[in-house]
């Protein structure tokens, strides 16, 4: 039976979290990095939608070919930083069978990687690729479209509790490089309405900025980077929390006039608590564990223009905080086109 498609793995999604673009090399995954993959993998999805183990030796061994990952020099050792996987299916649209059988900031830089791959083979006809079909919930659709994805609307699999949306790359498809200008323009930072407004413009302060929802505060509007003004997450998902204020400043850090300082520990200040993943976020970038602030601490940027640091988290933790100060606020309804 001739394969018509390649179904893409949602492990996509994860990629555009990664820490660090730079230095990338490509190559196909071995079997011994696939536990690397899957603590990726963990990081990245909650439990009812993260692959297991087994699942990826099964990919792995069928399709290596269709296994790709960013490798990162880290000493003398290229450490895997992301991945995508793939099967091969007859089917013309994503299902369950298709993505569990085969028939015989790193995120973009790799899709592109991947999609480019995919596209020689298909020239040079040497496998039976014809087109990509990814899964992805709805926050990542602007990512997939920087890759050249078609937007198909629901998807039909049902996988964890949130639901599924289904995009399209037909390879050797002219129509599908985007018109001059167009890359460019997806390319920008994704703010198209006013600039935010810092917590120090409220004049009642954080009680302006939430709202209830099942007794919980959350955050009312969108939050935004304060430098360049794309989106950092949508209004309520995240929860507001009083918690010690942290040093998440590095000592060799310039200070940002954007930025306010934060009080010294253990001074309680408010923070926007995200969990259980960083696939809640529209846009975030992830810095490496900073060892001289201890306890494995990464620090979170703005992804479109590196603007930071905005919160923090634990390595491999479920807990993503964002100080209230050093985040912009939508305070005003715009056309989202």
């Amino acid at each position: 039976m001739g394969g018509e498609l390649v179904a893409a793995h949602p492990t996509l999604g994860q990629l555009i979290m990664s820490a660090d673009s730079g230095a990338l090399t490509f190559k196909l995954v071995a079997p011994e990095d696939l536990e690397q993959a899957i603590t990726i993998e963990n990081v990245g999805f909650p439990a009812d939608e993260a692959a297991t183990l087994e699942a990826f030796q099964l990919r792995q061994s069928l399709a290596q070919d269709l296994f790709l990952g960013a490798y990162q020099k880290t000493g003398s050792e290229d450490r895997l930083v992301g991945y995508v996987c793939s099967t091969l299916s007859s089917d013309a649209s994503l299902t369950h069978e298709s993505m569990s059988t085969h028939v015989p900031g790193v995120g973009l830089k790799l899709l592109r990687e991947y999609i480019a791959r995919l596209e020689t083979v298909h020239r040079e006809k040497s496998a039976p690729y014809e087109r990509v079909l990814l899964i992805t919930h709805e926050n990542l659709r602007r990512f997939y479209e920087k890759a050249g994805f078609e937007w198909l609307g629901p998807s039909h699999v049902e996988h964890g509790s949130r639901p599924w949306y289904e995009m399209r790359i037909i390879l050797g498809f002219s129509a599908q490089q985007p018109p001059p200008g167009v890359l460019e323009a997806l390319q920008r930072p994704s703010n198209s309405g006013p600039a935010p407004r810092l917590l120090s413009s409220f004049p009642g302060g954080i009680p302006e900025l939430a709202s209830s929802q099942s007794n919980i505060l959350v955050n009312k509007f969108d939050l935004l980077c304060p430098g360049c003004g794309s989106v950092i997450l949508k209004s309520s998902v995240a929860k507001l929390t009083d918690a010690p204020s942290v040093q998440i400043e590095p000592a060799d850090s310039p200070h940002h006039p954007l930025l306010p300082d934060l009080p010294p520990s253990p001074t309680m200040i408010q923070w926007w608590l995200i969990t259980p993943s960083p696939m809640e976020f529209e846009n975030i970038a992830f810095s490496h564990a900073v060892e001289s602030l201890g306890d494995k601490m990464k620090l979170l940027a703005c992804a479109e223009c590196d603007l930071g640091p905005l919160g923090w988290c634990k390595e491999g933790g479920k807990e993503f905080w964002l100080a209230c100060s050093r985040v912009g606020y939508q305070t005003l309804l715009i056309d989202r086109g």
